[in-house]
């Protein structure tokens, strides 16, 4: 079977990237011919290692290029780089003749439906239905973030599968055909557990609006505050982005340097994981986040505001950590405040955590991803 996935890149280390990159190697290792198509990779290396037998194609879109632009100059060169991408998508598409082509809702979402090359046309959301609304842009910007929330409500109706993250995301889409749920999945075979007696609270993400991640900060000057001098405990977050600036500059202010650490791109997250005594999420929203996986397969348990979508699919019952109002930034900091000072709790949270973590077995997944291509595979089927 020949299955074709659309994405933006596969050079950042995130999470979209990181999940297709293992999916396409897991499906290429189970008799899947796979292709990958990209708009922006510029012959930049992969972020993660990719199976030989997968092939790759670049169209050098450039949507990219425009990013931080004003909203005039996307609306003047977004017309003509949508043009070039149906152009040279159909002519891929029409030469490799795939079964099923995916969008991962990077560009291509909004004609992809209408290529007749033959393929069965699947859409995979790895955000919440109001991203766009939860931009939380104004004015001009905000305006246009809710007629294109609104607008894919039609494109998301053209394809013959839609693939959500979480149930609750998958109820906000309401009555869409062909519409299913399937979580993102975590190789609980390359688990290690650790010691998890480091005093150290670990985020998880990109250095950029959507993470919170200087609502966090606020959130830790509480926690910091309240716990005294020389309290010992160490704030890491990890990841890149563009507002680290800003972030560096916040934590200067707040007099936080000392306990707060912009680390970066970090390769070895296992041993971040195995050492982390709790792990906050301070998103405005999420698809599925793949940091809450991980930390519960670790035995870390979390404290996350209860944003759109994910987190409540991921803390059952506040078993695993602590859910708090989206955006209160003092609750935050008292949930993570109540599990510094408890180290039993912590401890009966990480358990119960690792526990119910098989809820995201790669494997199981996987599974369900194969059964959704192949229930089509007979074209009289379709």
């Amino acid at each position: 079977m020949r299955i074709v996935y659309n994405i933006a890149g596969l050079y950042r280390p995130s999470g979209m990237e990181k999940i297709l990159t293992d999916k396409a190697n897991w499906l290429a290792g189970h008799g899947y011919d796979v292709t990958i198509i990209t708009t922006e990779q510029k012959g930049r290396p992969d972020a993660f290692p990719l199976d030989g037998r997968i092939s790759r194609l670049d169209l050098a879109i450039g949507y990219e290029d425009n990013n931080g632009g004003s909203l005039l100059n996307k609306l003047i060169h977004y017309p003509l780089k949508q043009y070039r991408h149906r152009r040279r998508l159909s002519r891929d598409l029409m030469d490799i003749k795939p079964d099923i082509t995916v969008s991962t809702f990077c560009n291509e979402q909004g004609f992809l439906p209408g290529i007749q090359d033959g393929s069965l046309k699947v859409l995979e959301l790895h955000f919440s239905r109001h991203k766009r609304v939860q931009y939380g842009r104004k004015g001009l910007w905000g305006l246009v973030d809710r007629l294109r929330s609104a607008g894919e409500v039609r494109q998301v109706r053209r394809f013959d599968r839609f693939v959500t993250l979480t149930r609750q995301d998958m109820a906000e889409w309401g009555d869409i055909p062909g519409i299913t749920c399937i979580p993102n999945g975590i190789h609980l075979e390359d688990i290690v557990p650790g010691t998890h007696d480091s005093k150290t609270v670990i985020a998880v993400g990109r250095y950029a609006y959507q993470k919170g991640l200087d609502r966090l900060i606020d959130a830790w000057k509480i926690v910091s505050d309240q716990l005294g001098p020389e309290h010992g405990w160490r704030l890491r977050l990890l990841g890149e982005g563009e507002l680290r600036g800003s972030l560096q500059q916040q934590i200067d202010r707040l007099g936080l340097s000392g306990s707060v650490e912009l680390c970066g791109t970090v390769r070895d997250m296992p041993s971040e994981y195995r050492q982390a005594a709790l792990l906050a999420l301070s998103s405005h929203y999420e698809g599925l986040p793949m940091a809450l996986i991980e930390a519960q397969a670790y035995g870390v348990p979390a404290v996350s505001f209860d944003s759109q979508c994910g987190p409540r699919e991921v803390i059952v019952d506040e078993r695993t950590g602590r859910l708090v109002p989206e955006g209160d930034v003092e609750a935050l900091a008292q949930a993570i405040l109540e599990l510094i000072q408890d180290p039993e709790k912590r401890r009966r949270m990480g358990e119960e955590a690792a526990s119910l973590a098989n809820r995201f077995d790669f494997e199981a997944i996987m599974k369900q991803w194969d059964k959704l291509f192949r229930q089509d595979e007979d074209p009289a089927a379709r």
